[in-house]
């Protein structure tokens, strides 16, 4: 008989406390998903994340002292040591927002009005090292991907993809990122997706899917047949 997957460590960080206990309460009654502390400033999370040794932290970005961005940041230089996904989640889809949250290392961003069944399907994507993506921020994240790509001096890499991993980068480009809509939208299987993903990464020399899905834009993949 399996054992039972050990429950995914969660820490809640955020200055408003109506905002925490809510999540905690949500959380609380999934299997599987261990709130492991709420903190209201961005060391405080760093701190009790490294110390309670947290797989996954729900981060807001605007905290007093240390922000959540710069907390995020600190947290994903540490993942030598103990791996740590930030899940960063705000009112609103703005775009300074979903920059700071992508410079800083997030593997997710969400919108605080989300249902608690996406919250937790976020958390348990993020927590098999999977990036998440708001539909509702999907077009501002692409938007900031197409001005990284402008901006950069550095021309499009050459590299021949196969039709299968073109089509996947393709998809991930246009803001598909779990690897389940991903199964979905190509009518693949999710072990498919990430052998193709592995060597999408692999021929580009790129090290995660958000890498990768900039690399799709700037190479103007997704606007290939």
């Amino acid at each position: 008989m399996t054992p039972p997957s050990p429950a995914i460590r969660v820490l809640i960080a955020d200055d408003n406390r109506t905002v925490r206990r809510g999540l905690r309460l949500q959380l609380e009654a999934v299997p599987n998903i261990r709130v492991i502390g709420e903190v209201a400033n961005g060391l405080d999370a760093v701190t009790v994340a490294r110390n309670e040794r947290a797989d996954v932290v729900l981060m807001d970005l605007q905290m007093p002292g240390m922000t959540g961005a710069e907390a995020t940041r600190e947290l994903t230089r540490s993942r030598a040591t103990h791996p740590v996904a930030v899940i960063v989640m705000t009112s609103f889809a703005i775009d300074q927002y979903v920059t700071e949250a992508l410079d800083a290392g997030a593997v997710g961003y969400l919108l605080k009005s989300h249902d608690s069944d996406q919250i937790v399907s976020a958390i348990h994507a993020a927590a098999r090292g999977e990036a998440i993506v708001s539909s509702r921020v999907a077009g501002t994240m692409l938007r900031e991907f197409v001005r990284r790509g402008e901006a950069s001096e550095d021309p499009p890499l050459a590299v021949a993809l196969s039709l299968a991993e073109r089509r996947v980068v393709t998809s991930l480009a246009a803001g598909i990122t779990s690897n389940e809509a991903l199964a979905e939208n190509l009518h693949i299987s999710t072990h498919t997706v990430k052998s193709q993903l592995q060597s999408a990464l692999k021929k580009t020399g790129l090290s995660d899917r958000t890498q990768l899905a900039l690399w799709g834009v700037r190479t103007h993949l997704r606007d290939r047949p």
